[in-house]
């Protein structure tokens, strides 16, 4: 789901008559656009080059159903529409990436995972055992 259609959705929610979506939940999206991780996973690969998929072998396959129904919030607010796909939304994510020079390395360190973060942090000494700031943390 993209921040764009969830934004627009909360947008045709508070412009909505009360008597349309008071005491309401509703799922935003679009229902072609449940897929399973797979499925995710194969739109990735065609997006970017020289990517390659892999499973883990002692996987078995999801029996889960995540099937999400998102026929409410078109019978509710007509007016709303997801416009957001997850190719277009893969492609936009790739390019973003590319813009930006964002690499694997950024997202498998202390920058976005935050156990990294915390472990760099106790190992400089600025975070003690008990995950609080030492009184006199040492400069970065």
């Amino acid at each position: 789901m993209h921040v764009e259609d969830i934004s627009r959705a909360f947008i045709a929610v508070l412009s909505a008559p009360r008597e349309a979506v008071h005491g309401q939940a509703f799922n935003v999206g679009r229902n072609d656009q449940n897929f399973r991780i797979r499925e995710l996973a194969q739109i990735v690969k065609e997006t970017v080059p020289g990517c390659e998929i892999s499973f883990a072998q002692d996987a078995g396959p999801d029996k889960r159903n995540y099937r999400a129904d998102f026929s409410r919030i078109g019978r509710s607010l007509p007016a709303f529409e997801a416009r957001w796909d997850a190719h277009k939304g893969a492609r936009q994510l790739y390019e973003t990436y590319k813009e930006l020079g964002l690499r694997l390395e950024d997202f498998e360190g202390p920058r976005f995972r935050r156990i990294d973060q915390l472990k760099q942090l106790m190992e400089t000494g600025n975070l003690g055992p008990d995950l609080r700031w030492l009184s006199e943390p040492m400069a970065a």
